[in-house]
């Protein structure tokens, strides 16, 4: 007898997104879709649990992707010495998607030892979508980059919103995770392959 799965869903919209390929370095470029750690991200924000999480397990994308140049003034460590002793911004240009929407789903999983014994998948769950259903997070959810939050952050929205059916795309190396485990891990990046999105619909490992 299979055991029952925890399902749960989100939806989340804006007009503006950053997912960075890793592999297109000083001018970053984003993925089309959020990775695998950005949906994680986005669940962290409304709810956890010490011996549970949610595991994204495929993103729909609602409205058609879009690209476009963009810049923004970074003020970081990274900076050449002379822009830092000079207390000059560098300017970072990059390409994003804009006008954006995508449902992300998951599925509750354990990562340790339930509680007193309750049934800590489910009470993840219900904490879940009550949190979401009231607005409620633990820090604000963005679209990748910290600026870009979203307009629209909740449960799904019958009519608003439909999934692309026309695209198919493959990505030809995706940044799965960033970490080695999904509490308390070390570094260690994950890519994946050749993954492809079917009729606006992405599947994560």
């Amino acid at each position: 007898m299979m055991a029952k799965k925890y399902v749960v869903q989100l939806e989340i919209a804006g007009p503006a997104a950053m997912f960075t390929r890793p592999d297109t370095g000083a001018t970053p470029i984003s993925y089309p879709v959020p990775t695998y750690s950005a949906a994680k991200g986005m669940f962290e924000a409304v709810a956890r649990y010490k011996s549970a999480y949610i595991r994204p397990t495929k993103v729909e994308i609602c409205k058609p992707i879009r690209f476009e140049k963009y810049v923004t003034n970074y003020g970081g460590p990274l900076r050449k010495t002379n822009q830092i002793a000079a207390e000059a911004s560098y300017q970072l240009p990059a390409t994003i998607l804009v006008d954006v929407c995508f449902r992300v789903h998951g599925v509750v999983e354990e990562i340790g030892s339930a509680p007193n014994g309750n049934n800590h998948l489910h009470a993840l769950q219900e904490m879940f979508l009550r949190r979401l259903r009231k607005g409620q997070t633990y820090f604000t959810p963005v679209l990748g980059w910290k600026e870009f939050v979203p307009s629209y952050f909740g449960p799904k929205r019958e009519c608003d919103t439909v999934v692309q059916k026309d695209i198919n795309l493959s990505i030809p190396s995706l940044l799965h995770t960033v970490f080695d485990r999904p509490a308390d891990g070390m570094y260690n990046p994950v890519f994946r392959q050749d993954v492809n999105i079917r009729e606006g619909v992405l599947q994560y490992a």
